[in-house]
């Protein structure tokens, strides 16, 4: 049980610290205002549809489609599943998903 908590311990400081370098790193790409509110949408929800991103109340639609695609083509995001006519894209946050599932270098 120690174990276990240990590793919980040093993922939570992974995230933590992931979080602080993306804040920097989104805010420099981006240069929006509302880029720290668009970083919590992704560490909050890290496997999402665009459509869900854009309809968040915090960034104005326009601001959250251009925000997404800076994202995505700098490579913070991974498209799971391009858009298609009216269905959605889903986007993911690998980097948060691999601390959390424990396959990030530690």
């Amino acid at each position: 049980m120690r174990a276990q908590a240990d590793d919980n311990i040093a993922k939570a400081r992974q995230i933590l610290s992931l979080y602080d370098r993306m804040k920097r790193h989104v805010a420099d790409l981006t240069h929006s205002r509302y880029a720290i509110a668009a970083l919590d949408f992704i560490f909050e929800l890290p496997v999402f549809r665009s459509t869900d991103f854009i309809a968040q109340d915090n960034v104005p639609a326009p601001a959250a489609r251009r925000i997404l695609n800076v994202l995505r083509d700098d490579g913070v995001l991974r498209t799971l599943r391009p858009s298609r006519g009216r269905r959605a894209a889903i986007f993911m946050f690998d980097e948060l998903l691999d601390i959390a599932e424990g396959s990030a270098a530690e």
